[in-house]
């Protein structure tokens, strides 16, 4: 195992992107210098007050107004949440709410997401302190004291993303008392896991605070030869450097170490058994996939006149990934003399590729400078928030063995050993993108409850790509403009009703390979658009939401035959609509606690020309409804004691792009006991958990990407113990 070295800093040369650098350096130069100055605000305390509900939402963009009164659908789920449910990964907590569910999320793969039906793009949709992050890697939650999951087109928060939301990641921040924390806990599939949190302040006046997070793991899997293992280390400190001005700094650097499972597909037309236990990279020589991960943040608060303040914010991050599979795609049937490009064989025969992809390197940094307050003019109130962002990202490689030619063929019912092909023939993909990002609010009120919002992001975007042996280049630049409009009407403290309108920006261009007519130029840009409706209500006892959603996004094909050099052309291809309808409530009645949300959705593909058999028709792993519920229930009796249970359910999904195969609907029902006590006098918590309580076998998902069909099985039956003290 190579030996990794890191350094828990950030240096100019990672963060040399633009003038918007230079400019966050100049404005935190003379940070010290407020210690004498006359102050003119204080800004809030850096605190963490372990079990509070977030009030409000970093990746949203619009300041520190709360969930309950911004015309947005978002959640917040906390760390006493994360823990609770036993999260690794950010796809465990797709659970919590109907809005999200799963795409491609394979064993030892990094995360994806669908939210609102649209897969959000692992380069573009995640965030992390509010800042641009590549998700093509293992991200630890053991340091993340939330993750806020926006839903909807995000052009006012982001340059470019897919519609359907963004996700971000909140880190911990120092505590103001005291925290040593320490987690173990095993799993019936052979996991151990420790996590150790500690937290404080020290310093003459308390002024200086820090927040340490150490996690180990050895990653029992249930599918066969899957086991990995993990590490996490994490800190983020601060400096008070007078009530006016705040200095932040964190890291953290993750490596992850496992075995890839690949999906199963289609045998000939039918559904196989769902088999959560098959591992077709399951080869001698198979190899474990290693990510590596070093991720930090630096940011300066300043109070200025009453009610403003500026912010300079800085972040890098830097992935290095060893991505190894033994995949099937498709099969021939001699018996038939059949080729099937999507599915396997009828008779569970595959061919079997050896792909290998070393030292592929991402990294991202942006830099963002920040200003808001409120401003009275002509008997109106505006709370403005205006700033600039730059960002860079490079995503690079080199030669991969991923080639024409299969191993051989498999089963997956016999897993008949073949030989390995280390071929490393085939070019990889290098790219280099900027872009330069202004943006303004301004949330005026007209009357006591009566708001109107406002926003404007204009980016200004260069990209470029090259394969590692020179070929297919392609070159770009492009400006656009995506607009959010919103009112809302508080009609009383506890309910408020709102309507928003907001666009989202895509930009794409021809492959250069030489089939394309157009090889590498830029296609027109892809402009989603939203309406939304909602009400929310929350009383500080009960809360419920709902709202409606109506999402259009455009879509490219490629027209033509494909096969041959100059035989089709990259162009506009009609929609996809989405529209649905969001559901959500929780309240505590005594010794219950009850939480629920839910989600129907009607996706459509509409106005293809190149394939009308596809209008009308619903895009492929996107459930018609879901359905998500958890329950609590302090038990009387013993003091400490408290009885969980969670329900997840989605509907019917296509696993065709022509709806001629389907997944049927799913349920799955969690457990847990946790029992708060005292150990050695200090608060200690023990928890058992039982995931797939009914050990239910089904296929969670079926995506079809790559021109093929995967599906995926749920996990089966998963005992875990956990115990929690402080110390």
């Amino acid at each position: 195992m190579a030996h990794i070295r890191f350094r828990p800093r950030i240096t100019s040369r990672h963060l040399a992107l633009t003038p918007v650098a230079a400019v966050c350096a100049a404005l935190l130069a003379p940070a010290a210098q407020a210690q004498t100055a006359e102050p003119t605000q204080t800004l809030a305390p850096v605190t963490v007050s372990e079990g509070n509900a977030a009030r409000s939402a970093d990746v949203a963009g619009l300041g520190d107004a709360p969930l309950a009164r911004t015309p947005i659908s978002a959640t917040v789920i906390e760390a006493a949440q994360i823990e609770s449910s036993g999260a690794r990964s950010v796809r465990d907590l797709y659970k919590l709410d109907a809005s999200v569910s799963d795409s491609y999320n394979a064993v030892g793969y990094w995360d994806y997401a669908t939210v609102r039906g649209f897969v959000l793009d692992p380069k573009y949709n995640f965030r992390r302190e509010g800042l641009p992050i590549s998700a093509e890697t293992v991200i630890g939650l053991e340091n993340k004291e939330r993750v806020e999951v926006f839903k909807g087109t995000s052009g006012i928060q982001a340059g470019t993303s897919a519609p359907g939301g963004l996700i971000n990641y909140v880190v911990k921040r120092p505590t103001e008392k005291d925290l040593r924390s320490l987690r173990t806990e095993v799993t019936s599939e052979g996991g151990v896991l420790a996590h150790v949190d500690l937290g404080g302040r020290f310093g003459a006046s308390r002024e200086f605070g820090y927040r340490f997070n150490l996690a180990g793991e050895r990653i029992g899997s249930h599918a066969d030869n899957a086991d990995g293992r993990r590490h996490l280390l994490a800190l983020a400190m601060d400096w008070r450097i007078s009530r006016d001005s705040l200095l932040e700094v964190e890291f953290e650097h993750s490596r992850r170490s496992q075995p890839g499972v690949p999906g199963l597909s289609l045998l000939g037309n039918q559904l196989p058994a769902a088999n959560p236990f098959i591992n077709i990279n399951n080869q001698p020589w198979s190899q474990d996939g290693v990510m590596r991960n070093f991720s930090g943040s630096v940011r300066f608060e300043q109070a200025l006149a009453t009610g403003w303040s500026w912010t300079a914010q800085l972040a890098t991050q830097r992935l290095r990934a060893d991505d190894r599979l033994a995949y099937p795609y498709g099969c021939y049937d001699a018996a038939s003399g059949d080729y099937y490009a999507d599915r396997y064989c009828p008779n569970g025969d595959y061919d079997l590729y050896d792909f290998r992809s070393d030292n592929e390197r991402r990294t991202t940094s942006a830099a963002q400078l920040a200003i808001k307050g409120e401003l009275k003019a002509a008997g109106l109130t505006h709370r403005l928030r205006f700033g600039l962002q730059a960002n860079r990202h490079t995503d690079l490689g080199q030669p991969q063995a991923d080639n024409n030619a299969a191993v051989g063929t498999g089963n997956i019912y016999t897993q008949p050993t073949l030989p390995a092909d280390p071929s490393y023939f085939d070019p990889y993909t290098n790219l280099r993108e900027r872009s330069t990002e202004l943006f303004a609010y301004d949330a005026i009120e007209w009357a006591p409850g009566v708001q109107t919002w406002l926003g404007l992001r204009h980016t200004r975007l260069s990209r470029n790509s090259v394969r590692s042996d020179g070929s297919r280049a392609t070159d770009y630049q492009r400006s656009a403009t995506t607009p959010w409009l919103a009112g809302s009407w508080q009609l009383n403290p506890a309910d408020m009703l709102y309507a928003s309108w907001g666009q989202g920006l895509e930009s794409e261009v021809a492959p250069g390979r030489s089939r394309y007519t157009n090889a590498g130029q830029p296609l027109p840009a892809l402009n989603s658009r939203q309406w939304e409706f909602g009400f929310k209500h929350d009383d500080g006892r009960v809360r419920w939401n709902a709202s409606f959603f109506d999402i259009t996004r455009p879509l490219f094909g490629d027209l033509g035959s494909c096969d041959i050099e100059a035989s089709c052309t990259r162009q506009r291809d009609g929609d996809a609509r989405h529209r649905g309808i969001e559901l959500g409530a929780g309240t505590r009645v005594g010794a219950w606690s009850l939480n629920a949300s839910a989600t129907a959705l009607q996706a459509r593909r509409r106005g293809s020309g190149i394939d009308p058999s596809l209008n009308g028709q619903t895009p492929t792993n996107v459930p018609e409804w879901i359905l998500r519920a958890s329950v609590g229930y302090r038990i009387a009796a013993l003091p400490g004691l408290t009885a969980l249970a969670s329900l997840s359910h989605e509907g019917p999904r296509h696993v065709l792009p022509d709806g001629s195969v389907r997944l049927p609907s799913w349920t799955q029902v969690d457990a847990a006991l946790r029992y708060e006590t005292r150990l050695g006098n200090q608060p200690t918590t023990w928890t058992l958990g039982v995931d797939n309580l009914f050990n239910r076998r089904y296929f969670k998902e079926a995506p079809y990407q790559y021109s093929h069909v995967y599906l995926f099985p749920a996990a089966p039956r998963i005992v875990r113990l956990t115990l929690q003290t402080q110390f």
